[in-house]
């Protein structure tokens, strides 16, 4: 990977449209009738759109974050391959844990809404719209800005920065910590945000699924 894809000037200009839209919308809707899963859909959505606006008229577009198109069907083909390793390793973590009577997945279990439409915006928002958006700005921008001090640094900042945000939301650290870098690794493996993205929103869906159960 390239150690300077992504320039201060696209670093503050992404941080800065990213801020904009939460303190904005929250503004805006804070009379509304519209669930809050909605809302942070359209946040998600409008943040994503603007900082690949952002890259797109640079010298290198898009692919200067991971997302060039002849790239994509092979970043995807990765990212699947990578969450059935992850997967597969979870799933031996969780057999050892239940060998000492403790129950793996209460340590995963997220609260679900009991609403039919909510749950299903749920898992589009939490499964697919929010993983796309973070991977574009914590890999993507973040990832690519620290790059330029070497892989060890780029990987500790950008999972740090990305747990520390969902710290603040949920209180999970270092679950989210370890998946920051198992991001990022891809990322810089493979080349391609669609990696990460695949895995990203897999893992969210695997643990809605079970929470579903549990």
């Amino acid at each position: 990977m390239e150690t300077e894809k992504v320039n201060f000037k696209q670093l503050i200009t992404s941080v800065t449209a990213v801020l904009a839209v939460e303190i904005t919308l929250d503004i805006l809707m804070s009379g509304s009738h519209l669930h809050a899963m909605a809302i942070l859909g359209i946040k998600r959505i409008i943040q994503a759109s603007l900082i690949i606006l952002i890259i797109f008229f640079q010298d290198k577009g898009i692919s200067a974050i991971g997302l060039k198109q002849s790239g994509m069907l092979h970043g995807l083909k990765r990212g699947l391959i990578w969450s059935a390793a992850f997967g597969a390793a979870v799933f031996l973590g969780f057999a050892v844990l239940y060998i000492f009577k403790i129950d793996p997945l209460a340590l995963i279990h997220c609260s679900l809404p009991e609403n039919g439409w909510i749950l299903i915006l749920f898992f589009t928002v939490g499964g697919v719209l929010g993983p796309v958006t973070e991977e574009i700005f914590f890999r993507g921008i973040l990832y690519g800005f620290l790059r330029r001090w070497g892989i060890t640094a780029a990987l500790l900042g950008s999972s740090f920065l990305f747990s520390l945000t969902h710290l603040l939301i949920s209180g999970v650290f270092i679950t989210q910590f370890i998946g920051g870098l198992l991001f990022a690794a891809s990322y810089e493996r493979e080349k391609s945000l669609v990696t990460p993205i695949a895995i990203h929103a897999l893992g969210n869906l695997a643990i809605f699924t079970l929470s579903l159960w549990n």
